[in-house]
C-alpha cells in the first residue's frame, strides 16, 4: 500500500507535466495569428465607428421626433384656443 501511494505522488507530477506540454509553434504560426489578431482588431474598429455613427443617427431622429411632436402640441393647443373661442360667440 505504500508503495502504491508513493508511486501515485511521484506519477502525478510526472503525467500533470505530459499533459501540459504545448506544441512547438513556427515563426510563420505566430505571424499568421499576429495577423488574425490585426485583422480583429480591424473589424471590431470598423464596427466600433458604424456604431457611433449609429448612435449619432438616431439622436438626430430623436431629435427630429421631439421637434415635431412639441408643434404637433402646440398646433393641438392652438386648434383648441380656436375652438373654444368660437364655442363662446
Amino acid at each position: 500500500m505504500k508503495f502504491l501511494k508513493y508511486a501515485t505522488i511521484a506519477a502525478v507530477p510526472l503525467l500533470f507535466a505530459a499533459g501540459c506540454e504545448t506544441t512547438a509553434t513556427t515563426q510563420s504560426q505566430i505571424d499568421q495569428a499576429n495577423s488574425n489578431a490585426n485583422d480583429a482588431k480591424a473589424a471590431a474598429m470598423k464596427a466600433s465607428a458604424d456604431a457611433q455613427a449609429a448612435a449619432t443617427a438616431a439622436r438626430a431622429a430623436a431629435d427630429a421626433a421631439n421637434r415635431a411632436a412639441a408643434e404637433a402640441k402646440a398646433a393641438s393647443d392652438k386648434a383648441d384656443r380656436i375652438f373654444q373661442k368660437n364655442l363662446r360667440k
